[in-house]
């Protein structure tokens, strides 16, 4: 869903490129291990919109997305949440 770019950025080693998504909500999703970043804090993001590339950082072994969503700090299991498909 759409929302504001919360955090971009590689400080927190273990996620390597890592992006924070604050949603509309009060939720946050979180993509992790990205080769690439394509969006800036503070940016207003759009469902569907690409805000990176899939890579291998942090801990990551092979190239992979690590995707949380997170009510407040608290990961949660995004299934539920999700669309069916």
């Amino acid at each position: 869903e759409a929302g504001v770019v919360a955090y971009a950025g590689s400080e927190v080693k273990s996620y390597g490129n890592l992006v924070l998504v604050r949603h509309d909500n009060g939720w946050v999703t979180a993509y992790a291990y990205n080769d690439q970043i394509l969006v800036q804090p503070g940016e207003r993001v759009k469902r569907g919109q690409a805000i990176a590339k899939a890579g291998r950082t942090g801990n990551a072994e092979q190239p992979q997305l690590h995707f949380e969503v997170r009510v407040g700090a608290k990961p949660v299991d995004p299934v539920p949440y999700l669309e069916k498909l």
